[in-house]
């Protein structure tokens, strides 16, 4: 109870010593407050005779002595201060002699009045200090949490938020450790002295769903939560209350997705200045293609007209108008992909029969699909699609000829268009390597080239990345699933009347 009370050090009478002092001080103060409580009764005692009318309250100004006693210095000292005013009462006031005071049931239960009264008013005081002390402490507390939230937003989000966080918990919340695990990252910022690496620490926490406070050891730790779901761990030791922690690992979560939105809002400007950089490189790239390609196709038809060439000489001409062609068809492809990207493109919508279109596309292919069974499946002969025919084509040809170059030898490859309310679902399934789920995320992404080993084919990359846009130039969307039993099947879904919107 002497480590609660409050005494009479705290009020500052200049004679009393501040905290630290030795056990011989603490007595001296002990004998000095109840020094001053008995001189207090004394007093009163001595002036009794000049009281007049208020000697009748004689028992109510010791109780008033003996209460102020009890919430200036505490108990002990009231009790003592409560048996010398006893004493004087009945010596001084009702001339009682000592044996007499002994044997006084009055005196007993005056004693008594006062000690029980003594009791009650300590427990009070001791009790308004806790809660004065509590208050204080949940003010110091908010105000460290409004320092931590101001100086977690004035952060440098070009670097990694972990330790920047790690030494703010440290050096504002007066932490003996922190360790906070940053799951995106993968990594353990520590600030503060760990006797022992908390890496393994703080990963568990995060792993097994740990969140508790240990006041043996003064270890807190908490998973870092973004809504319901986890994104690191945080681990403190030191003097700090549960919803101090729980306040400090919310505000460390909110603190990781501002990081991951302006990373992500970089990212996403580099990209799109990538792509635009790409895209005039493309345009200038095919349109300087057209002029020697033309050249090229000009000799070759003046070799094959002139006649009298050998069966070697006819052989390499054919070779040259091959390959050729399907340079052209690149630099096509290329111009389109270029204007695609710059929404350069309009849409010349006419009403297309979705057969006609993909036995075009399938003839086209023809030496492609030659070692390949085809199995065409429309339910609905008279399917009508109002749509850019050139671009339709180029995005079926995109899908069939992939298909043709990841399908097993010999395997059928199923073409397949049907109605669904207001769309019109367009997929080519085939049987091959499976593609895995990282690389069904990106596999519509410019340039993007599976690292599987197993996946890798000819190409440039960018085939896809046109069906895509084509899919979207037209109000549609684009999809893939892959898996060893039903195979891959690559969907494209366009609306059965033109609905434009930016790609």
């Amino acid at each position: 109870m002497a480590g609660d009370r409050l005494s009479l050090s705290r009020i500052p009478f200049g004679f009393t010593s501040g905290a630290g002092r030795g056990l011989g001080m603490r007595v001296l103060l002990f004998i000095l407050e109840c020094a001053l409580g008995m001189a207090a009764v004394v007093l009163v005692a001595a002036v009794w005779p000049w009281l007049g009318a208020l000697r009748s309250f004689s028992v109510l100004l010791f109780l008033l002595i003996v209460v102020f006693v009890t919430v200036l210095a505490g108990f002990w000292q009231a009790v003592i201060v409560s048996l010398s005013a006893v004493f004087v009462e009945g010596c001084s006031i009702l001339h009682q002699r000592p044996a007499e005071l002994v044997v006084s049931p009055a005196n007993w239960a005056v004693l008594l009045v006062f000690v029980l009264l003594a009791l009650v008013v300590s427990r009070l005081a001791v009790r308004a200090a806790r809660s004065a002390r509590e208050a204080e402490s949940s003010i110091g507390q908010v105000r460290d949490l409004c320092e931590f939230t101001r100086r977690t937003l004035e952060m440098n989000l070009h670097l990694e938020p972990g330790p920047q966080l790690a030494d703010l918990v440290h050096e504002i919340f007066a932490m003996e450790a922190v360790a906070i695990f940053d799951a995106e990252l993968h990594d353990v910022y520590t600030a503060g002295y760990w006797s022992e690496d908390p890496r393994d620490l703080a990963q568990n926490v995060y792993y097994f769903g740990t969140s508790d406070d240990n006041p043996i050891t003064g270890m807190s730790r908490r998973v870092v939560r973004l809504g319901a779901a986890p994104v690191g761990s945080l681990v403190v030791r030191g003097d700090s209350s549960s919803i101090t922690n729980d306040a400090i690992a919310s505000l460390i979560a909110i603190t990781f997705d501002r990081y991951r939105s302006f990373t992500n809002e970089n990212l996403i400007a580099t990209e799109r200045r990538t792509e635009q950089l790409r895209s005039t490189v493309l345009d200038s790239l095919a349109h300087a293609y057209k002029t020697p390609l033309t050249a090229i196709r000009a000799a070759s038809t003046g070799l094959s007209e002139m006649g009298h060439l050998s069966a070697a000489q006819a052989d390499l001409v054919a070779l040259i108008d091959e390959q050729s062609d399907l340079l052209g068809n690149l630099t096509t492809r290329l111009l389109t992909t270029a204007r695609l990207d710059a929404g350069e493109v309009k849409l010349h919508a006419t009403k297309v029969g979705v057969v006609s279109l993909i036995e075009e596309v399938v003839a086209s292919l023809s030496d492609r699909l030659a070692s390949m069974k085809v199995d065409l499946q429309i339910p609905d002969d008279d399917l009508v699609l109002s749509c850019d025919r050139q671009l339709m084509v180029m995005l079926l040809t995109q899908y069939i000829d992939n298909a043709c170059k990841y399908s097993i030898f010999g395997t059928t490859i199923t073409i397949r268009a049907e109605r669904l309310r207001a769309e019109i679902i367009f997929s080519v399934r085939s049987f091959g390597t499976v593609i895995p789920m990282v690389d069904r995320e990106r596999i519509f992404d410019r340039y993007y080239r599976s690292a599987s080993p197993s996946s890798r084919a000819t190409g440039t990359g960018i085939g896809l990345s046109v069906a895509k846009r084509v899919a979207l130039i037209h109000g549609g969307y684009v999809w893939v699933t892959s898996d060893d039993v039903e195979g891959t099947t690559f969907f494209a879904a366009i609306p059965a009347s033109v609905q434009k919107r930016s790609s």
